[in-house]
């Protein structure tokens, strides 16, 4: 038997390794990942009379019902510290932008969990690096949240907020908060593909981040029942910092900032936490990727 034939015959019954995660071609990969959010973008109000505006709605609906329950009925974000110049005024304004935010955050870690296994057909047939497939989960939620966005700035300004400063902190914020989805992201998909008990369990793990972040209850309510120490424990999530850090630099300078509650070593942390996140997600992603094709 010649070497060629031997090595031939030791070769049968391995597993094919397919495209790995990311490729040399950074040109061609960024193409793809934008091409593939833009396209779902759009074939999702495909159809649709009022488009985007669905898109839209589904915030301020949530933000309605909450707000009616939660302040109008049973009275949290009011009283003194609810006045001017006060932690809790533009309340309202407030929630709507963590929920905002949150939205943004929940869409593209949701959206990613299946993401791969939606995509069977592209990923049996076609050779392109499989990481481009959460990202470009990230990226269509990202459209989504810089119209949302748009319209949280204009409710803002229309309520009495005036633009500070501190405005300019916005596109560090939101890249931290899209750093550490698109880590959860990849850390989902690939997991997914071998366990499908993740997708039930991150409904709940949402559920359960939404009530531990400052987007109904203000962080002043929280200090109140807690002790500091747990107000810092309470922050060390990283949507909790991030949220607040957002309410108090784009709605409301009174509003304690993160820097305020945990002292700039523990925003540290929370940014070594987000960091490390994305890094554990990467290194999954990019482990499973040649086999995903045959683990579906």
């Amino acid at each position: 038997m010649s070497v060629a034939e031997t090595q031939l015959y030791e070769s049968l019954g391995r597993p094919i390794k397919g495209p790995e995660a990311l490729t040399g071609d950074w040109s061609r990969f960024w193409h793809l990942t934008f091409n593939l959010a833009r396209t779902e973008w759009k074939l999702r109000f495909f159809g649709s009379v009022l488009g985007y505006f669905w898109q839209l709605v589904r915030p301020l609906l949530l933000f309605s019902v909450l707000y009616v329950f939660f302040t109008v009925i049973g009275h949290v974000g009011q009283g003194a510290d609810a006045k001017p110049g006060q932690p809790n005024h533009f309340y309202g304004m407030q929630m709507l932008a963590s929920i905002v935010l949150f939205t943004f955050f929940a869409e593209a870690t949701g959206g990613a969990v299946s993401s791969v296994l939606d995509r069977e057909a592209l990923v049996r047939k076609i050779q392109f690096p499989r990481m481009v497939i959460p990202l470009s989960i990230v990226l269509g939620a990202l459209f989504n949240l810089g119209l949302n966005l748009i319209v949280v700035l204009v409710f803002a300004l229309a309520s009495g907020v005036r633009p500070m400063l501190s405005w300019l902190e916005i596109p560090l914020i939101l890249a931290l908060l899209a750093v550490f989805a698109t880590g959860l992201a990849m850390l989902l998909a690939s997991l997914y593909v071998s366990f499908r008990d993740v997708a039930p369990i991150w409904e709940v793990i949402s559920q359960i981040l939404f009530y531990c972040s400052p987007v109904i209850v203000p962080l002043t309510l929280v200090q109140q029942r807690l002790s500091s120490t747990l107000v810092k424990v309470y922050m060390l999530n990283p949507l909790a910092t991030i949220f607040q850090q957002f309410r108090h630099a784009v709605i409301n300078h009174a509003a304690p900032g993160a820097s305020a509650i945990l002292g700039y070593g523990g925003v540290l942390v929370v940014v070594a936490i987000v960091f490390g996140v994305f890094a554990l997600g990467f290194v999954v992603f990019n482990r499973t990727a040649p086999s995903v094709a045959e683990n579906l």
